[in-house]
């Protein structure tokens, strides 16, 4: 007994407020042993005597023990003793205590039960189903509250006997639902109901049986929000995210309800935001369902709106010089996000119709929160009306640029904010049309003096515009700028000294940054005019409310630096790392929060930029910091429902909901910090080369693990970047230590591509990793990793073609729209992304393998091959083809035993109507030609008039076939250059003459010039023509070459091509008349030649 009141006292100290007591109790607890917890625990909470709170207390622990650890201590107890367990929790359920006390022994009874489903589905607490089934029917509503309770928290608590007891399941649901005298009963049941449906999201069938309680739900919900409780609405809105397909029979009913609570104004804001909530899901979640009811839709943009008009008045706005972040629970803030979210998802097309009168009533309300609302609104549908806007850009941006002399000053704000929010959304269309005018009004706004908050904005809006702006547009205005920058700019300093005011200054530090970084060299004549202004604010403005301001201007600094260059920084570069030093010595000081350490850390790397080599003296004193903040560990939780609604999202916590009562927790404090680290040592091995040797391992170190890191993709993006980089950078060392690293990494990269779930981030480590293999060369990968490269391969492959197939059934639909099909295109685009990286990694091994690789290649070739079936999609085909390319270039003679597979499609694909299809067949009849040996020559014979028609069909020089008709050119080329016995070449080759030259795929071009100066220095007669006729048109030929870049002064072709010129000017006549047929630039283009080669 006495140890019992212990652990009473213990369980009061473990809620007690004094932190010291807290972990220490904390520690006794954790320090006891798990039977004697359920032992202890159990008895508190069935003891009638125990207080309130530590029965409370005790029922939490009990469950918390349940969900952490059962594994470590159930299955360890006596069998006695788990029976006692589970009669105790019935009972404790049956006893006449407090209401919340039971609620909370239904919650350990159902994390018990969830525990005791085997892997069979068997539930291996038999009595707990028959409690459930006698306390709904039984009269005391305690314990059919508790019934549903516990079916609400564990739906699944029936495993494999669900199908069994489904009519039993609904009918006590129904029942419960029409329970007329005890609303909680309604609540309850309706919860439950939700839960059950969520639980089963994608089990259609069910759906639709329950599909009849819906009503009863959304009964449920109009009732309790009334009566101040939002559970059953938060459900609603749960079912609305997970399985919007369920409200599709009374989609109708449930709109029409959360319309009418939304726009009821005796319900809390909360209340009625959750309700608007649910409309702008299903835009999300089910956006073609929903475009079917538009009339109604159309009815909650009002709705938004008047939200977005619910501001307050404050007379100290305009003047505040810290911004408070915005205020997420407020009715604005919720109607401008649900806008954005609802244009996005429904997209322009019926979005931009609905709202555009009632934004242009709005601007012209005589009371400013309209007028500012309007404004507000605007900037929010830009991204997803994005088409429709463009349209109609011009009246917007007149209209919207008269409310930049508004009389109220936070219309005048909302007015830079829709400038600055179309800067960036319709860039760079709006700065090519609008320049004039927009910078013009922003500069005029940022001198209202009186209104440092209105300057900021403009400020800031300006930013965005130069951030996107074509340096060509701005450089006519630099002067205004400059010259208006470096006014506020000073004017704002001496308030800093004055009044300590800094809002302005931040702002405008980083609009110069952004004008320099935009004008680049044309920056150069400014750059006296600010840089002792900028190294002053650094060195001086020390004191922490001042920290956001030095960490911008040290990146105004670098990044005026990076735009003006070495020569013009130089005489500064010594004196700006001696301050950012200095800073990077008090770095350890710093705060883990602090501003400045992410505008430090990209500073470097600019830095690094701007000296090239010679930054490698400072790595010493970077590197540690900036490995400190790479190496950044979130903190992360696992939690139950239960346990969430402690903690709130304000702390910088954000969960994602795993289903079934749990949640993961991540505390994003440092996470963009770490991922601008991480970039940051990509650059440095990127710059620095060898340079950056010395710290290859300690990196390899941190990035390898990195690529599983998924609370960010940009870390696994750097992670990814830094591997063929790193391995550059250790080659210095001897390839016994670039073989280690290359093991340490090589593993992972494979495993990453099997597991990486972003395509964006997956196609990043493809692309690295064919790099990588291409760096280490052959026998890089061992029987293990091509056995493991090979399963993941042929995976991503097959999903390939079912996702294809998916997107099929998704246009047989009853949903099926234009909007839908613009989703399954991109989708589609996001697939052959794929398809390009396998594509790459494929090469990466043929090139470094040769014909060793296709015994291995021969899992994947059947799948290979249904690329190129003629049904398929052209990017399908382009693709195949280029696999089978770099099997004939790499693995010739032996890749002729695959030829039947592909030869046959790839002499068809020269005739195909894609141009990217013509192009890849082409290019393998080139490689057949230069590479495939003695098999292929017939085959080559058969591809010449095919290649010849392609060449000569009208339209092959317009833009989108000229890639493809360049190819067959210089496959032609190759023919009767490696295989001049399969081809009339005296026939040919006067034609092949007039196609020349090629100018847009440049590397084709060099096998044409290389073949050209073959044909001439062996004095071919054809190619000179009679009495040396043709000269003047090969010099056009070369010239050409040379302006398209083509031909470049340091490949050994310029070399021959600058000889075959060299050889006719000293033969005065030929000379000049070859000369005289060249305009001017061509004649420039050869003196350029003879220069440099």
């Amino acid at each position: 007994m006495a140890e019992q009141q212990q652990f009473y006292l213990l369980l009061g100290n473990l809620m007690s407020p004094d932190n010291n007591v807290r972990k220490q109790s904390e520690e006794t607890y954790d320090n006891i042993p798990g039977p004697t917890k359920i032992t202890f625990l159990l008895q508190a909470v069935r003891d009638v005597a125990a207080a309130e709170e530590v029965k409370q207390m005790a029922a939490v622990l009990l469950r918390r023990l349940f969900s952490s650890s059962f594994e470590e201590i159930y299955p360890g107890l006596t069998v006695e003793m788990q029976t006692a367990v589970k009669s105790e929790l019935i009972i404790g359920i049956q006893a006449d205590g407090s209401s919340s006390i039971r609620r909370k022994i239904c919650d350990v009874a159902a994390e018990l039960t969830r525990n005791l489903i085997d892997d069979d589905g068997n539930n291996q607490w038999p009595e707990i189903l028959k409690f459930l089934f006698d306390s709904v029917n039984s009269q005391n509503t305690g314990l059919r509250e508790s019934a549903l309770h516990i079916f609400w928290n564990f739906p699944g608590i029936f495993g494999n006997q669900q199908q069994h007891y489904m009519e039993v399941i609904k009918r006590m649901l129904v029942q419960c639902m029409q329970d007329q005298e005890n609303p909680q009963i309604r609540t309850l049941s309706a919860r439950a109901t939700a839960s059950f449906v969520l639980s089963n999201e994608s089990n259609t069938a069910l759906l639709k049986h329950f599909s009849d309680l819906l009503p009863g739900i959304l009964q449920a919900v109009n009732e309790s929000c009334y009566q101040g409780d939002d559970s059953v609405l938060k459900s609603l809105v749960e079912i609305a995210d997970t399985a919007p397909k369920y409200l599709r029979p009374n989609l109708e009913a449930t709109l029409q309800l959360s319309l009418k609570l939304c726009g009821d104004t005796n319900l809390t804001n909360m209340q009625r935001q959750l309700a608007l909530e649910v409309i702008v899901t299903l835009s999300e979640t089910a956006a073609a369902m929903l475009r079917k009811h538009t009339a109604i839709v159309a009815q909650s943009v009002p709705q938004m709106l008047a939200m977005m008009v619910d501001l307050e008045e404050d007379e100290e706005w305009s003047t505040a010089d810290e911004l408070e972040d915005d205020d997420f629970d407020s009715n604005a803030v919720a109607g401008e996000s649900a806008l954005d979210r609802i244009a996005c998802g429904l997209g322009g097309k019926i979005v931009l119709p609905m709202i555009k009168q009632h934004i242009m009533q709005m601007l012209q309300n005589p009371d400013w929160k309209y007028r500012h609302a309007g404004l507000m609104a605007l900037s929010a549908i830009g991204e997803g009306c994005h088409q429709q806007m463009e349209a109609i850009l011009n009246e917007i941006v007149s209209f919207v640029l008269l409310f930049c002399q508004d009389p109220h000053p936070r219309v005048r704000y909302a007015a830079c904010n829709a400038i600055g929010q179309m800067a960036t959304d319709f860039a760079p269309t709006f700065q090519k049309k609008f320049h004039d005018k927009v910078i013009s009004a922003l500069l005029q706004t940022m001198e209202d003096q009186s209104n440092p908050r209105v300057q900021a904005h403009a400020a800031a809006a300006l930013i965005n515009f130069t951030e996107d702006c074509p340096k060509s547009l701005l450089v006519p205005y630099l002067d205004s700028l400059v010259q208006h920058l470096h006014v506020i700019m000073v004017a704002k300093l001496q308030e800093l000294i004055q009044k300590g005011t800094k809002l302005v200054l931040e702002q405008v530090v980083t609009s110069i940054a952004s004008v320099a970084d935009t004008a680049e060299e044309k920056f150069v004549p400014y750059y006296d005019l600010f840089m002792p202004n900028l190294k002053h604010i650094v060195e001086n403005a020390v004191q922490k409310e001042l920290r956001l301001l030095r960490g911008k201007t040290i990146e105004c600094i670098s990044l005026i630096g990076l735009a003006v260059g070495k020569d013009k920084f130089m005489p500064d570069a010594s004196a700006v790392m001696q301050l950012l030093l200095k800073t990077q010595t008090d770095f350890n000081d710093l705060e883990d929060d602090d501003p400045q350490i992410s505008y430090m850390i990209s500073a470097w790397a600019r830095m690094c930029k701007i000296l090239g080599k010679e930054f490698q003296q400072y790595l010493p004193v970077v590197m540690g910091p900036l490995m400190k903040t790479a190496s950044i560990k979130p903190e992360v939780a696992l939690l139950d429902t239960q346990d969430m609604e402690n903690m709130s999202e304000d702390d910088g916590w954000e969960f994602v909901n795993l289903g079934d009562q749990q949640s993961f927790g991540i505390k994003t404090a440092g996470l963009e910090e770490k991922a601008t680290a991480c970039q940051m040592l990509v650059c440095y091995a990127k710059e620095l080369k060898e340079g950056f040797v010395e710290y290859t391992e300690q990196v390899v170190k941190l990035m390898v693990p990195l690529l599983k890191f998924y609370f960010h993709d940009g870390v696994r993006v750097a992670a990814a970047e830094s591997m063929p980089l790193l391995l550059e950078c250790a080659r210095v060392r001897g390839p016994e230590y670039l073989t280690q690293m290359w093991h340490f990494m090589c593993d992972a990269l494979i495993k990453a591509i099997g597991t990486e779930p972003d395509s964006d981030v997956l196609s990043e480590i493809m692309h690295s990793f064919a790099k990588c293999i291409e760096l280490m060369g052959d026998g890089c990968l061992n029987n293990e990793h091509f056995e493991e490269l090979g399963g993941i391969l042929k995976g991503k492959l097959e999903e390939h073609f079912k996702n294809q197939e998916l997107r099929q059934a998704k246009r047989q639909d009853e949903d099926y729209d234009e909007e839908v099909e613009e989703t399954l295109q991109d989708e589609d685009e996001n697939d052959v992304y794929i398809l390009t990286k396998v594509s790459d990694i494929l090469h990466s091994l043929f090139s470094s393998y040769k014909e060793k690789v296709l015994p291995w290649f021969e899992q994947l070739l059947q799948l290979i091959v249904n690329l190129i079936c003629p049904h398929r999609p052209w990017a399908d085909r382009q693709w195949g083809l280029c696999i089978f390319d770099d099997v004939i270039e790499h693995c010739s003679p032996t890749s002729f035993k695959l030829a039947d597979y592909f030869l046959r499609p790839m002499l068809q694909a020269l005739c195909d109507t894609s141009p990217e299809v013509r192009q890849a067949a082409a290019y393998g009849i080139g490689v057949m030609a230069q590479f495939g040996g003695e098999s292929y020559r017939p085959f080559c014979t058969e591809a010449i008039p095919l290649l010849v028609g392609v060449i000569q069909a009208p339209e092959s020089k317009v833009k989108e076939n000229v890639n493809a008709t360049e190819n067959c050119i210089s496959a032609v080329g190759k023919v009767m250059r490696f295989r001049p016995e399969c081809v009339n070449v005296n026939e040919i080759l006067p034609h092949w003459l007039s196609w020349l030259p090629l100018n847009e795929d440049k590397e084709e071009a060099v096998h044409t010039f290389d073949f050209l100066c073959d044909l001439i220095e062996s004095n071919n007669p054809i190619v000179l023509g009679p009495d040396n006729a043709n000269l003047p048109k090969i010099f056009v030929i070369i010239a050409e070459g040379v302006m398209s870049e083509s031909v470049k002064g340091e490949d050994g072709c310029s070399k021959r091509l600058a000889n075959v010129i060299r050889q006719v000017q000293v033969s005065g006549g030929l000379w000049t008349q070859c000369v005289s047929t060249l305009n001017e630039t061509q004649q420039k283009a050869i003196q350029d030649l003879l220069n440099t080669a």
